[in-house]
């Protein structure tokens, strides 16, 4: 057959490592291939090469010369146009949903992150082959043939993610399609009896809001990598991987947080997978492409999440109002929202999202978080016109995501004007401007308020974690005591009112003593000293609450938002 055909040998697992041969026929002297800089998804350069070793070409059982023309790029000139092959090894010890896995237990594969983009073979036939420990069973939401699985194109292939260990699926229903859930590992007290139930009804109210049957239709595999730490999924055309902890089962909001997960990811089929961002239409696999378009990618998505749990009766109207409530405390008390407007946080999140440090969390913000609050707006503001969000998105569907085809900024204020034209005349306000996003105003229609919950401690002005047995401050609020003191995130707290601080219960405990706290640290190993002066409690947090003096107009529309659909 054409096309490329990838061996992966996954035989020692003990070692590792991923041992990998691609195969094709060339169709010119000169061959370049290039193994992807990012994992669709994922919207930053994770040079996948690192991981990379003992590349060899060969033709007709020949050695071929290569040469590495860019970090992750080779080139060859060959002879002849016999078939040839591209061996190489790949170190697989990121647990990870975009990254590659392999121990005695399973493995964990993220195809971007293995296979080569042969130049002018991306659109041809891929087919994929797995050689695996004795006792294993593969699982790729691919097209299963007698010896592997048949992809369209590379990019059919790469999507797919692949999983392989002593351990079988079990088939599960959404609006009449078969599914397949896969869990690697067992939570302690066991699943839910309810488990498939719920995720049945998740998923379906995910096609009740966009009023179709799942994109994927019979072939979607849903993956669940239970570990002792971890939260995160990726999405994929026909499948979605998924990690969770055990231990944040046992915590009163897990389980619901859990089936939220889920919903995102599988909502992704809609929107992200199919309808996508015209700068992702194709993916670029050698570049970062930016993006206007992530926070409705996220955004939207991680608003509808919330909504999915009570549209599928698996939840309560308080328990979305807290959940919502989180995501809008975040956004107030983030400094971050002060700096960066939304469309920048979609632009920079190559350089910025993906790679926190101590300074960027005090000056950016979170498109997922913005974005999830700029939609409960829209949503509201929709609604008080008679329509919803969730009908935009229904007609973006059938314009754009149905047909594959990418959509542009002017797209989506095109998509809101046709619900109602004054909101699409301020979204590019809220989009383009910081602290624009009529948060109050939205609350106040629906006959609800946020509250400020203040802290029950003294204000200090930073955020401390207790690392390898050393009290380390994380964070450094702009302004605040710890700052006026100083203090730099990376300073070790050795000492405050002349007592030796050995954790965080502690610091807590002399935080009661007089307004100024002597303070003993060490920067860089060197000790020194200064005097920290707290200042009053500080808003800890914001929520939701119901206004019992709603009229009977706002308590309507709450109704009507509450439906979701």
């Amino acid at each position: 057959m054409g096309g490329v055909r990838i061996s992966i040998d996954l035989c020692e697992p003990a070692r590792q490592q991923l041992k990998v041969k691609l195969e094709w026929k060339p169709r010119g002297r000169h061959q370049t291939w290039l193994m992807p800089i990012w994992t669709p998804g994922s919207y930053t350069v994770r040079d996948h090469a690192q991981h990379l070793h003992s590349l060899q070409f060969q033709q007709s059982g020949r050695a071929v010369s290569t040469k590495r023309v860019a970090p992750s790029r080779w080139t060859a000139e060959l002879e002849t146009l016999d078939p040839v092959c591209l061996t190489y090894t790949l170190e697989a010890r990121q647990l990870t949903v975009r990254t590659n896995h392999l121990d005695p237990d399973f493995a964990s594969l993220c195809l971007p992150a293995v296979v080569m983009l042969i130049d002018g073979e991306r659109w041809n036939p891929h087919h994929l082959q797995l050689s695996l420990p004795s006792g294993w069973f593969g699982h790729v939401p691919l097209a299963k043939v007698d010896d592997g699985y048949d992809a369209n194109d590379f990019d059919q292939l790469v999507d797919a993610p692949v999983h392989a260990g002593p351990f079988h699926s079990r088939p599960f229903e959404v609006c009449g399609h078969p599914h397949e859930l896969l869990t690697i590992g067992e939570p302690p007290m066991g699943w839910p009896s309810t488990f498939k139930a719920d995720i049945e009804a998740v998923c379906e109210a995910a096609c009740t809001l966009m009023g179709t049957p799942p994109p994927a239709g019979d072939r979607y595999q849903l993956v669940i990598q239970l570990l002792d730490q971890g939260y995160g999924g990726l999405e994929h055309d026909h499948s979605s991987v998924l990690q969770f902890s055990w231990e944040a089962l046992t915590k009163k909001d897990g389980y619901r947080q859990l089936l939220q997960l889920i919903g995102h990811e599988y909502f992704h089929q809609w929107n992200v997978r199919r309808l996508r961002p015209g700068a992702y239409v194709p993916y670029r696999y050698d570049k970062a492409e930016i993006s206007d378009g992530l926070w409705f990618a996220e955004g939207i998505t991680s608003y509808f999440d919330l909504t999915l749990s009570l549209l599928a009766a698996k939840s309560d109207r308080q328990t979305f109002l807290d959940d919502l409530g989180k995501d809008i405390s975040h956004v107030l008390l983030n400094p971050g929202c002060k700096i960066q407007s939304l469309a920048d946080s979609s632009r920079e999140a190559w350089l910025r999202l993906y790679k926190q440090t101590p300074a960027n969390s005090l000056s950016q913000i979170s498109y997922y978080r913005l974005g999830t609050v700029l939609s409960f707006c829209l949503d509201v503001q929709l609604r008080q016109s008679g329509s919803a969000l969730a009908y935009v998105l229904r007609d973006l569907w059938q314009r754009f995501g149905r047909h594959g085809k990418g959509y542009e900024p002017t797209d989506l204020l095109e998509a809101v004007e046709a619900h109602n034209k004054s909101l699409a005349k301020v979204l590019p306000t809220w989009l383009e401007k910081t602290m624009a996003v009529p948060i109050n105003d939205c609350l106040n229609a629906l006959g609800l308020q946020a509250v400020a919950i203040h802290s029950k401690h003294a204000d200090v002005g930073m955020q401390l974690s207790k690392q390898k047995g050393r009290l380390l401050i994380n964070k450094v609020n702009p302004d605040g005591p710890a700052e006026q003191a100083g203090l730099v995130p990376g300073d070790e707290l050795i000492g405050a009112h002349d007592w030796r601080l050995r954790g965080l219960e502690h610091w807590q405990a002399l935080l009661q003593g007089p307004e100024q706290i002597p303070v003993l640290y060490a920067r860089r190993g060197r000790l020194s000293s200064t005097i920290l002066k707290k200042k009053d409690p500080i808003v800890e947090r914001w929520e939701i609450s119901w206004d019992s003096g709603a009229s009977s107009s706002q308590k309507e529309l709450r109704d009507r938002w509450f439906a979701i659909v």
